[in-house]
């Protein structure tokens, strides 16, 4: 039997420093919020696309024209939505989405939004060596950069599988946050091996993902399990408690899942909710990293 396969037979120092690796650290809820605003709301949109199929090794054409809908339909959807309420979000792009609709991402950065890196083909870095992962992240960063024009500032992993290197190179490269781990509800400051990073955490959750609930795929076998409706209302829970708490209601939606006709609704009924429920104060990642730095 492998060590691996015995974890109760490890000393103190494996399971430790496994744990250490990568943890949360101290927290970055701010002590008030911009203009006496009673919560953030960070909206994001993960623009996938056909990256979903290629970044697996994958290229049915069935599949492909599928997650096409998210360009041609889902995100043009979004930003009608976001620009009728004058609401800012975060697109996050893998660098070759980008490349096969270069117009998308100048229109969201055109439109007041924000572009951040979302892996170069939407690859699980959580499989690759530290270098190839390290030059990915740069290669894909540069090329949003240099198709929108704008500094790309926030890394969300695909597949939020982040390796034991991830946080460490977003970190050296100089990214003001990464958004793809789960240790809080709230902002943090990830710890690598213990030492504070100087990174702003905006954390995801699975329950905060349209994708969980709604996204059908035969590989590996997901189809949507609830309604649309229990969707929002889960959403809406979610807002409703972080508003309670003076805290943040952090979402990720992707165009080719939530861009439907029978979905897209739950986007404006939750800005409308957010908007009704007093006091929301609508950001970018970047926007809310820069105040929670600031003022936690």
């Amino acid at each position: 039997m492998s060590e691996d396969a015995a974890p109760w037979l490890w000393p103190e120092a494996r399971w430790r420093g496994l744990v250490e690796r990568v943890r949360a650290g101290r927290s970055l809820k701010p002590r008030r919020w911009p203009d006496g605003a009673r919560f953030a709301v960070a909206l994001s949109f993960d623009c996938d696309h056909e990256t979903l199929e290629l970044g697996q090794g994958r290229h049915a054409v069935g599949r492909l024209a599928s997650l096409e809908f998210g360009r041609r339909v889902g995100v043009p959807r979004i930003l009608d939505i976001l620009a009728a309420h004058g609401v800012p979000a975060t697109f996050f792009w893998p660098a070759v989405a980008a490349l096969l609709g270069p117009e998308q991402p100048r229109a969201c950065v055109a439109a007041g939004h924000e572009v951040g890196v979302h892996g170069w083909i939407h690859e699980n870095t959580s499989l690759l060596d530290e270098a190839t992962e390290r030059a990915l992240i740069e290669r894909a960063r540069a090329t949003l950069e240099d198709i929108t024009q704008a500094p790309v500032l926030g890394h969300r992993a695909a597949f939020w599988d982040v390796s034991p290197h991830t946080i460490r190179i977003v970190a050296e490269a100089g990214f003001l946050y990464d958004s793809s781990l789960m240790g809080d509800e709230e902002p943090y400051e990830p710890l690598v091996g213990g030492a504070p990073t100087g990174l702003v955490e905006i954390p995801v959750e699975w329950l905060r993902d349209d994708a969980a609930y709604l996204m059908f795929s035969r590989q590996p076998p997901v189809r949507p399990w609830i309604s649309p409706e229990e969707v929002f209302r889960i959403f809406q829970r979610e807002c409703d408690a972080a508003a309670a708490d003076g805290g943040v209601f952090q979402l990720v939606l992707h165009p080719f899942v939530i861009g439907y006709r029978s979905r897209v609704w739950m986007l404006d009924a939750l800005i409308r909710h957010a908007r009704d429920a007093g006091g929301a104060w609508f950001c970018t990642h970047a926007e809310l990293a820069r105040w929670v730095r600031e003022h936690a």
